[in-house]
């Protein structure tokens, strides 16, 4: 009898460790199947309490969703300070919650700790940015579905962003939610294109975001040749036509010659403005926009991803800069906290304008 029970306890151990590693056989009776941003169909089970989220934006996205409460670890890089990540203010529950990755921009595409995710127990990993064979392997590794979601090109976010709101709607049951967010956004576009319609090309002032966000504050050189809240004001963007789209850097010499009317500055690199403006103050006084004082501060949306309230205020202030007459309606105060509210549940202007600075203002060094 006593050899038995040696043999058996090492053996019904071992059972359970491996069905640590393996999809429980109750979820594979009652599983559905959605289809990835990889293009891999993921079957999940038909109830999800537990998730988390690695790669940049995930987490946010589980926000927007009404989903924070189903979060049951996070990334480490989600606790470090990082202005601009508005979810962060909103919920700073979120970090008290164990860590299951590394994350940040150097781990994109990288496994979680395998170990710190069987201790929490989620039902579902939600992957940003994760290549599909990334993905197969590790799923097949831990035992449990992993669904990979993107907003698509880095600064900007479209048809992939939405998809995979709603493949998160439909694992979370948050389809509706998922719809909702969507529609809001397309409703801010519509009327902020609505607004600036019309306008011969010859009245609207050229314009140059500078100290654009990228892996980290960057300076004046730091741009966009598609800025969201430009674009969406139909801002004739002095960076256009340089040779590359997206985010590029450019030298002083280049922005001397492009010498745009209004100079918007994006928060996240007002110190290194600033310092590099002690150095050598004639390079901007040179600019028409510093020398006239139409330089503006937006605050900072690429903070480990898009964070798509921010776009949405952001352009709202740009058009007012810009067209003031076609947007005298528009308090800004309140279209700040509505935004916020319906994203992250609550206002959070306070804590930007702390961090970012006051929004609008003209920059003075």
């Amino acid at each position: 009898m006593r050899r038995a029970a040696l043999f058996t306890l090492p053996f019904i151990t071992g059972i359970l460790i491996a069905g640590l590693f393996l999809p429980s056989t109750c979820h594979a009776q009652k599983a559905t199947a959605v289809v990835d941003s990889g293009g891999r169909t993921v079957e999940i089970p038909s109830r999800i309490s537990r998730a988390i989220c690695i790669g940049p934006g995930c987490l946010r996205l589980m926000c927007y969703l009404g989903a924070k409460d189903m979060v049951v670890g996070i990334e480490a890089f989600e606790k470090t300070q990082q202005v601009g990540r508005s979810y962060r203010y909103a919920l700073p529950e979120l970090l008290d919650l164990p860590v299951i990755a590394a994350g940040g921009p150097g781990n994109v595409n990288k496994e979680p700790d395998l170990e710190a995710v069987l201790k929490v127990k989620p039902d579902i990993i939600f992957a940003c940015y994760m290549d599909a064979n990334r993905a197969d392997t590790l799923q097949q590794k831990i035992g449990i579905p992993v669904v990979t979601v993107s907003y698509g090109r880095f600064g900007s976010f479209g048809n992939e962003l939405y998809s995979s709101l709603r493949t998160m709607g439909k694992v979370l049951s948050r389809e509706k939610r998922a719809d909702e967010i969507i529609s809001f956004i397309e409703k801010a576009k519509a009327d902020l294109s609505r607004r600036t319609s019309g306008i011969d090309e010859a009245l609207r002032p050229s314009v140059y975001v500078g100290g654009v966000g990228y892996r980290g504050a960057q300076g004046i050189e730091s741009t966009e040749t598609d800025y969201l809240p430009l674009e969406w004001v139909k801002a004739r963007n002095a960076a256009k036509g340089l040779g590359k789209e997206g985010h590029l850097f450019i030298n002083k010499e280049k922005l001397l010659g492009l010498n745009p009317d209004v100079i918007f500055l994006d928060a996240l690199g007002l110190v290194i403005i600033a310092s590099d403006y002690k150095k050598n103050p004639q390079f901007y006084k040179t600019l028409d926009a510093f020398r006239k004082g139409r330089t503006y501060v937006l605050w900072p949306f690429n903070a480990y991803m898009t964070n798509i309230d921010t776009v949405i205020i952001d352009a709202y202030m740009a058009g007012s800069m810009l067209y003031p007459e076609r947007f005298k309606d528009i308090d800004m105060d309140k279209k700040i906290d509505e935004v916020y509210r319906f994203f992250i549940g609550r206002s959070v202007a306070e804590s930007m304008a702390r961090d970012a600075g006051a929004l609008g203002v003209q920059w003075k060094p």
